[in-house]
């Protein structure tokens, strides 16, 4: 069974197009190449990454196919494509042919409609994933996990993940309603959740293990151990930490689990979901 880092992004930094990176995130506004992240990989006994796409572009998708086809160690790619065009089923009959390239994942948390996902344009899309074996990932803040649960639900046999946890507000410990909403993903076996990008919502600059617990306890019981997938959330986590801080503080969670529960979180739910 494989070690994997579920959520990574790789981008050639371009201030316009990547102006979410605002000042407070200086530390990743520059480059960031298959060559900066497999060494850190290599330490952390990881043997490949899945790559997410950050930028909303077809460019984007074939950016990171090109360098998954120069870097066997990147074992798959969630893309963008158009979910809501009227021709997103030739889309995902091209990329069909290309194997490497595994899901797509639109930002939903960044869209004023809040319940975009629901739009009869968007679920077409969707809905044609299943078809061509794609999965989807999930990326929303808390207040759109309502209508993640309601699209979820409509869609029994697609793949989705969720990413980051939906990002709950670790930092100010407020979890209540977003522990209410994540609990009811537990009866949805089509949905997994990533471990990913918690510092990102916690104090940056003073965070300890403890911070995460709740929330990490809360999509244990809520998904168990054979539907979460360790992620990085590399380089992003940058802002917050190292990326060996990253890998042990999910580590040091889980370190009483069973070694087969251990290896599903670091590597075989996502060799399993993704069909890497």
């Amino acid at each position: 069974m494989l070690r994997i880092d579920a959520h990574n992004h790789f981008w050639t930094f371009d201030p316009v197009r990547d102006s979410w990176i605002d000042d407070s995130m200086s530390v990743i506004a520059r480059d960031f190449l298959p060559s900066d992240l497999e060494p850190l990989l290599k330490a952390e006994g990881i043997d490949g990454c899945v790559a997410v796409q950050a930028d909303q572009s077809e460019e984007e998708t074939r950016f990171l196919s090109v360098l998954a086809a120069n870097n066997p160690f990147i074992k798959g790619v969630v893309g963008w494509v158009d979910l809501r065009s009227e021709t997103i089923e030739r889309r995902l009959q091209y990329y069909q042919s290309i194997p490497v390239i595994k899901g797509f994942r639109h930002i939903l948390q960044g869209e004023k409609q809040r319940d975009l996902m629901l739009t009869p344009e968007f679920k077409n899309g969707i809905g044609l994933l299943g078809k061509y074996g794609f999965t989807y990932d999930i990326l929303i803040y808390p207040d759109q996990l309502g209508y993640a649960w309601t699209l979820c639900k409509e869609f029994p046999d697609q793949s989705f993940v969720i990413d980051h946890l939906a990002k709950p507000a670790i930092k100010s410990g407020d979890l209540g309603n977003w522990k209410k909403e994540m609990e009811r993903f537990a009866d949805l076996e089509n949905v997994y959740c990533k471990v990913s990008g918690m510092i990102t919502e916690a104090d940056w600059k003073q965070w300890t293990a403890a911070d995460f617990r709740p929330a990490l306890d809360t999509v244990t019981s809520t998904f168990g151990t054979d539907r979460l997938l360790f992620g990085s959330d590399w380089p992003v986590c940058l802002v917050a930490g190292s990326y060996s801080q990253v890998v042990t503080l999910t580590a040091d969670y889980f370190s009483s689990f069973s070694s087969e529960e251990k290896a599903a979180i670091f590597g075989g739910n996502a060799q399993k979901f993704y069909r890497l």
